[in-house]
């Protein structure tokens, strides 16, 4: 009887552990929703091309302002900023106030679950 006890509350824990660790860490299918409205300037795909804004293929861990062909914004390229989760966060939130300068005309997404899903849906897109 204990043994079950004690093997139902390790099976409970793992399944607590795994959803927190998928609520943290985003949900990309979410992500993808809510990256519609970014599919209005950004690519993200492997072809390396760009629109209004960069493709976005890959831009978690990279520097801002360093991809090839595209024309960034003195401030972007000024920032010298690695793209980690909490960069992206804090600039998907308040493009304007993480970046005084840059040329993004976006107001931000307030809704942290959002930016944590289309963070998760950027990273889930890396060809």
């Amino acid at each position: 009887m204990k043994r079950q006890l004690w093997g139902l509350v390790g099976a409970a824990a793992a399944v607590l552990a795994v959803d927190g660790a998928h609520a943290a860490g985003g949900d990309a299918k979410a992500g993808e929703k809510v990256f519609v409205q970014c599919k209005v300037c950004h690519k993200i795909d492997a072809s390396g091309s760009s629109g209004v804004g960069p493709n976005l293929n890959k831009v978690a861990g990279r520097k801002s302002g360093t991809l090839p062909g595209f024309k960034y914004s003195p401030a972007m390229v000024a920032a010298k900023r690695v793209w980690t989760d909490a960069a992206l966060d804090a600039y998907l939130a308040a493009p304007a106030k993480a970046m005084p300068g840059n040329r993004m005309p976006y107001a931000g997404l307030s809704n942290p679950a959002d930016r944590r899903n289309v963070i998760a849906y950027i990273k889930s897109m890396a060809r």
